[in-house]
C-alpha cells in the first residue's frame, strides 16, 4: 500500500550512518505532532511527521475535537480573554501541585502563540463552543461559558488523494448527516425545546444537502486532522505513514534520530536538532495496562487509537526517562456495545430521570461530574460493577449511549447483558443481582430530591458544568422522578479515551530521568508525556490543546539547538 508523501525525504550517504536527515523528527499525526511539524517550518527547519498506522490523525481524529488553549485568538476577537493569574489559579487548583510550575505557565504563556501559529493556515476556521463550561467552574478561575473551541465541519474531498488516508471516526450520522459539539447539545434535546427541533430541522436539511452536493462532511476531531492535513501540504511537509518507530538513536547522550520499519526495511531518520514524541499513550498495550493501572482500569476497553501501544514511552524509558502519572488515565465512563465497540457515556449521565447505582444498589456519586472524576470514584470504592437505572420517561425523551429517544434497546443489549428490563424496580433490582430492596431505596431517596431539586447527596445539577447536557425545561435540569415502568438498567464499565502516564518533561517538552537531567535532543508532547492536567481534566479538548501547545514549544526549543555529529548508536523499545 502507497502512502502519501511518501518520496519527499532526501536519502543521505550510508556511510553516515543515515537513510534520511532532516532537522526534526516527529513520531506521530495527532494534533500534537501535526503542530510540532508547522511550528518547525515556521522557524525554518526540514521536518518530517511518521505514523505508525495506515491512516492520520491519531486520537485526535476519533476525539470529539475539542480545544483547549485560555486566551486562544478565536476568544480574544469575541472579548472573552482571561488573565494571566486566573488561568493559573484554575490550573493550579486542578494539579494541586503536581505538576511543575514553570510547565503550567509554559502552557499558559505559549498557547496563545501556538493557536495563532496553525490559525495562519487558511485551512484553520475555528468557532468558539459558548456553554459548554470548563470541568470545573466552580473553583477560582473556572469559566461557566467555557474556553474551548472546535474546528468548523470540513469537506475532506478537498484532501483528494490523502482521504483514503483519513482515520474514520463516529461523529458522521446516516445519510452524510454531520453534528458538532453544539449541534449534538442542542440534538439531545430534541423531544424537549425548540431548539432541539430546529437542530433536527438543519440535520434533515444537511442530509438533502449532501445527497444533492455529494459533500464528505467532518467534524469534530476529524475536522481537526484534516484542516491540519492540508495546513502540513500547504507546507510541503513529509508523512509518512505506516512507518513504526522502533528504537531511538542516540550519539553521545544525545537522541539524534529514530529507527523505523518501513515498506519492509529499516530505515534510520536522522534529526539534526532532535526528536519529538507524539505517539499517544499505552492505550491497547494489555501488558502496560496489566502493569501500571489499577484494577477495574486495567481491561483495555479504550477510545484511543487502536496503534496506541506505548511505543513512545517504552522507547524514553531505555533512556532512562523518568515516568508519571501511569496509573491513570482519561477515564470514560462507557457501554460495551454487542458488537464489541466502545460507547462513550458523557451527556447521557446528566440527563433527568436516571441514576447510577453500585453492585450494593446505591449511588456513589454525582452521576453528572466530569468524566474522569466519575470514574475516579468508581475506582476509588471499587465499584467496579455498576448500572445506570432510568425509567420509560427518561428512555422517551433523550438519547442514550447513540440510540435516539423513544427507540428501543435492540435485542442484541438484552442477549448480552448490557439491558436489563422490568415492570417493577423491585424486579429490576432482582435482575442485576443488588440485594434485595436496595433499589428500591435509592430510587425514593432520588425522587425526593428531584421534587425539592437538590441532591442532598452528591450536589448533582450545582455545577454549571452538569448543567450542559440536563434538561433545560426543569427546575434542577439534571434532576426528574423515576417512577414510570418499565424500568431498565444498563451495565457501566470503566472505559477511557487513553491513559494518561508518560515521560516526565520540563516546560520546554524536554524529556527527563529521574534525576531531573535532561535527556538532550528528546521531545514529547501529548499523551506520550505526562499529563500536564495531573489527575484532573480542566475542559473540554484539555488533552489536544496542551498537545498542540508543547508540540510547538518543542519545534520552536529544538529549532535553537546547536548541531553536532557523532558516532550513533541504536536503543530499542522494549
Amino acid at each position: 500500500m502507497s502512502t502519501p508523501d511518501s518520496t519527499r525525504a532526501s536519502t543521505q550517504d550510508s556511510a553516515q550512518g543515515w537513510d534520511h536527515e532532516f532537522d526534526l523528527v516527529v513520531v506521530g499525526s495527532g494534533g500534537g505532532g501535526m503542530a510540532a511539524a508547522l511550528a518547525a517550518v515556521d522557524v525554518g527547519l526540514s521536518v518530517v511527521v511518521v505514523e505508525k498506522a495506515s491512516k492520520f490523525g491519531g486520537s485526535t481524529s476519533i476525539s470529539g475535537g475539542g480545544i483547549w488553549v485560555p486566551n486562544n485568538p478565536t476568544l480574544r476577537k469575541l472579548g472573552h480573554d482571561d488573565s494571566r493569574e486566573s488561568i493559573l489559579t484554575y490550573l493550579n487548583a486542578l494539579t494541586e501541585g503536581k505538576v511543575p510550575q514553570a510547565r503550567l505557565e509554559a502552557l499558559v504563556d505559549q498557547g496563545p502563540a501556538a493557536m495563532e501559529l496553525i490559525g495562519r493556515s487558511k485551512w484553520m476556521k475555528l468557532g468558539w463552543t459558548k456553554g459548554y463550561a470548563d470541568y470545573h467552574p466552580e473553583l477560582e478561575g473556572g469559566r461557566p461559558l467555557g474556553r474551548s473551541v472546535e474546528c468548523k465541519p470540513f469537506d475532506t474531498r478537498k484532501l483528494k488523494e490523502d482521504e483514503v488516508f483519513q482515520r474514520p471516526n463516529s461523529m458522521k450520522g446516516p445519510l452524510g448527516l454531520w453534528i458538532t459539539a453544539k449541534d449534538y447539545h442542542d440534538l439531545a434535546m430534541v423531544k424537549r425545546t425548540w431548539r432541539g427541533r430546529w437542530a433536527s430541522v438543519v440535520a434533515a436539511w444537511r442530509v438533502s444537502s449532501n445527497v444533492v452536493r455529494r459533500r464528505h462532511m467532518a467534524t469534530g476531531g476529524r475536522a481537526l486532522a484534516a484542516r491540519m492535513r492540508m495546513a502540513l501540504k500547504d507546507a510541503s511537509v513529509p508523512l509518512w505513514l505506516e512507518t513504526t518507530m522502533t528504537g531511538l538513536v542516540e550519539e553521545s547522550g544525545r537522541v539524534a534520530g529514530i529507527e523505523v520499519t518501513r515498506e519492509g526495511r529499516t530505515e534510520r531518520l536522522r534529526g539534526r536538532r532532535g526528536v519529538l514524541v507524539a505517539s499517544g499513550g499505552f492505550d491497547h498495550n494489555a501488558e502496560m495496562r496489566a502493569t501500571y493501572l489499577p484494577e477495574g482500569g486495567q481491561e483495555n476497553h479504550s477510545l484511543g487509537a487502536v496503534e496506541n501501544t506505548g511505543d513512545g514511552i517504552l522507547a524514553g524509558r531505555s533512556l532512562g526517562a523518568a515516568l508519571d502519572f501511569m496509573d491513570d488515565a482519561w477515564w470514560m465512563p462507557s457501554v460495551e456495545h454487542p458488537s464489541g465497540a466502545t460507547i462513550p457515556l458523557v451527556s447521557e449521565r446528566a440527563i433527568p430521570g436516571q441514576v447510577i447505582v453500585s453492585a450494593t444498589g446505591e449511588r456513589f456519586t454525582n452521576e453528572a461530574s466530569p468524566y474522569v472524576n466519575f470514574v475516579h470514584d468508581q475506582l476509588e470504592g471499587q465499584h467496579l460493577t455498576a448500572w445506570c437505572v432510568m425509567d420509560s420517561r427518561a428512555r422517551s425523551r433523550y438519547p442514550y449511549a447513540q440510540i435516539l429517544p423513544g427507540v428501543p434497546f435492540p435485542q442484541s443489549f438484552y442477549d448480552a447483558g448490557t439491558v436489563h428490563r422490568a415492570d417493577t424496580l423491585a424486579e429490576l433490582g432482582a435482575s442485576i443481582g443488588v440485594p434485595e430492596g436496595s433499589l428500591e431505596r435509592t430510587v425514593d431517596r432520588f425522587n425526593g430530591f428531584a421534587r425539592s431539586g437538590t441532591d442532598e447527596d452528591f450536589g448533582r445539577g450545582r455545577s454549571v458544568y452538569d448543567q450542559y447536557y440536563g434538561d433545560p425545561t426543569l427546575p434542577n435540569p439534571n434532576l426528574d422522578v423515576i417512577d414510570k415502568a418499565p424500568f431498565y438498567a444498563v451495565r457501566i464499565q470503566i472505559g477511557d479515551l487513553g491513559t494518561k502516564g508518560g515521560l516526565v518533561c520540563d516546560e520546554h517538552a524536554r524529556v527527563l530521568r529521574e534525576d531531573g537531567s535532561v535527556i538532550e535532543g528528546l521531545y514529547a508532547t501529548g499523551n506520550a508525556s505526562a499529563a500536564v492536567m495531573a489527575n484532573e481534566y480542566a475542559g473540554p479538548g484539555a488533552t489536544i490543546g496542551p498537545s498542540i501547545v508543547f508540540g510547538y514549544i518543542a519545534a520552536r526549543h529544538a529549532a535553537s539547538q546547536e548541531l553536532g555529529r557523532h558516532a550513533a548508536s541504536t536503543l530499542g523499545t522494549g
